[in-house]
């Protein structure tokens, strides 16, 4: 048989090296050149030139060599580490990953992104409250909203806290409700503890509506919430929230309706307010 029909083929390399590249499976159907038992001077099995391990290997067992004894073959390749001979490693093979990295970890990351990714409306949301409770956004389906990012500190704090309580008494009664969100990334305005806040709402403001657990509403930290907002409206300088009370009307659906700068006073949103209510 001929090296060719075999499917091995030589080739020179370095003047005096060759690659032999063996394309058939059952190795030992292969006609092998005879050995005289020595091995090249200065090559050891340690050295970058030599077989890869597995291949020696099946080499040895194709000549019904079990070892490195006498009777092994010395035949040894300079070859490329062949891809399959040792595996990239992985997450699961390194013993020195955090708990972060770990498949797992990355599964239910990427089912939170697809989660986030796929939600169109605020009802898709559960937010916590004050106490620290869940509370699923879709309890409030067939209302219409008004989330506002609150602070107690800021110069519109008055106004606002006092005209949003006039609104909510003008329309609950007809299915409209405020969502209050404490926020401290603007000035530091609102640096008090979720217990705090409520306390000087409700004592001061008389506010009746709920006031949620404090949030971020910018960066990379922003609530998921508050990216779905930002994104359904854009503001007049561009998505990220520029102060505290700005505001954003939500219909029936949960979709974003309208967004107010935050020295938008609440009264002057009647109108709106009116039409996804259905009674204007």
């Amino acid at each position: 048989m001929r090296r060719e029909d075999a499917g091995v083929y030589a080739h020179s390399h370095h003047h005096s090296l060759f690659y032999l590249l063996v394309r058939t499976k059952n190795l030992a159907k292969l006609p092998l050149p005879a050995s005289d038992g020595t091995t090249p001077a200065g090559r050891r099995d340690s050295d970058p030139g030599a077989l890869p391990r597995c291949h020696a290997r099946r080499n040895r067992q194709a000549r019904g060599v079990s070892g490195r004894g006498a009777g092994a073959q010395p035949l040894r390749y300079k070859s490329r580490r062949h891809p399959r001979c040792r595996p990239a490693p992985t997450v699961a093979h390194r013993a020195d990953v955090s708990a972060s990295d770990r498949p797992a970890s990355s599964l239910a990351l990427l089912a939170l992104q697809f989660s986030m990714a796929a939600a169109t409306s605020v009802h898709d949301f559960v937010v916590k409250d004050a106490s620290g409770k869940d509370v699923p956004l879709s309890t409030y389906k067939g209302k219409v909203l008004l989330i506002v990012n609150v602070a107690s500190r800021c110069g519109l704090t008055n106004s606002n806290y006092t005209e949003l309580g006039q609104l909510y008494e003008m329309y609950k009664d007809q299915g409209f409700e405020i969502l209050a969100f404490p926020c401290n990334q603007f000035g530091g305005q609102e640096p008090g503890t979720n217990e705090e806040i409520v306390q000087f709402v409700c004592t001061r403001f008389k506010a009746k509506y709920p006031i949620f657990d404090k949030v971020d509403v910018n960066g990379e930290d922003a609530a998921p919430i508050y990216k779905l907002l930002k994104s359904s409206k854009t503001g007049p300088f561009g998505d990220n929230i520029k102060w505290n009370f700005a505001k954003f009307l939500v219909d029936k659906q949960g979709r974003v309706a309208e967004r107010y700068a935050p020295t938008t006073y609440p009264l002057s949103i009647q109108k709106d307010i009116k039409k996804l209510l259905g009674s204007f």
